[in-house]
């Protein structure tokens, strides 16, 4: 796809349609990565999206216990004082 240089401001760049902007869900800021000689645009992922709430779901259904104990049989505790 062939995109036009534009002047924004004292910096030139390249519009995106909103087609492409929602086909790969980019909003705000992206990633750049330089390899070869290419610019490769990549939409930024948020991985932890959505743990805020699903940790208030989880309290709120009493189903946030710890899977295994936090302190072990053969621990020595003393050696972190």
């Amino acid at each position: 796809m062939e995109v036009a240089v534009v002047k924004i401001g004292n910096s030139k760049g390249i519009r995106l349609s909103k087609t492409l902007l929602e086909k790969y869900d980019i909003k705000g800021s992206v990633n750049l990565i330089l390899e070869d000689d290419q610019i490769i645009i990549k939409a930024l992922s948020k991985p932890r999206q959505g743990w805020g709430e699903a940790f208030k779901q989880m309290n709120d259904n009493r189903d946030d216990h710890l899977l295994m104990d936090d302190v072990f049989e053969d621990e020595n505790l003393e050696e972190w004082t």
